[in-house]
């Protein structure tokens, strides 16, 4: 744990670090529920999903821009505001949102519900066993980490082969490897947290991008867990 002032006392140390952990978490959520109302109102509607997916370049550029939008606010969020911190995190929320609404033209409404309340269970477990275990998960992390670039190496090579395979051991590797990111990315977001610090906007930085690794770890195991459990359209 970081360390700003060390004249805290221990309870002010550990109400200052709940205080950081809920501000992340709600964060995390409020990017989930604008990522989720964001993909039913695209999906709603005729005509922009015509205009999404009858050009690929068009979700190509979305998925590019996600991508620049994500280096960006992790590179140059020092030197930023804490208000465009925010906004390109939520900025980002937003246009994942316009990309996931391809899901409904796969996966029926019912199993995607479903399939998100299981990861929140998952995901809920695995955050607090990150939270309030006393094992150091570095190592663990240190692993999960080269396992999840040899998981993107594989799934961006299966995109051309095409083995059914290789899909459904990335799959089962994928969810692994997200749920072990989980705990780890809780426990090392509660570590890294500067105490002493609360109300600045280097706190609420430091909470927006705790908020974008639990929000990407929640996505990705979603959509893992989605080609399990997700029934399709006919």
């Amino acid at each position: 744990m970081n360390t700003y002032n060390h004249g805290l006392t221990e309870q002010q140390v550990y109400a200052e670090q709940s205080s950081f952990i809920a501000k992340v978490y709600g964060w995390m959520s409020l990017a989930l529920v604008i990522t989720g109302l964001t993909a039913i109102q695209v999906a709603s509607s005729t005509v922009i999903m015509e205009l999404l997916f009858s050009n690929r370049f068009i979700f190509i550029g979305l998925l590019i821009g996600e991508l620049a939008l994500v280096g960006y606010l992790s590179a140059a969020v020092s030197g930023m505001s804490a208000r465009t911190a925010t906004l390109v995190f939520l900025l980002y929320s937003i246009l994942n949102g316009v990309t996931f609404s391809v899901i409904f033209m796969i996966y029926t409404a019912s199993s995607i519900a479903s399939t998100f309340f299981v990861t929140a269970g998952t995901f809920a477990i695995m955050s607090a066993y990150g939270y309030f275990t006393k094992k150091d998960l570095t190592s663990m992390g240190n692993l999960l980490f080269m396992a999840m670039i040899g998981l993107v190496i594989a799934s961006v090579v299966n995109i051309f082969w095409n083995n059914s395979i290789l899909y459904w051991i990335t799959t089962y590797a994928g969810i692994l490897i997200f749920v072990g990111l989980t705990a780890y990315d809780t426990q090392k977001i509660k570590e890294l947290n500067i105490i002493g610090n609360a109300g600045t906007d280097e706190d609420r930085k430091e909470a927006i991008m705790g908020a974008l690794t639990l929000y990407l770890d929640f996505v990705n195991l979603f959509l893992l867990l989605l080609r399990l459990f997700g029934g399709k359209r006919n």
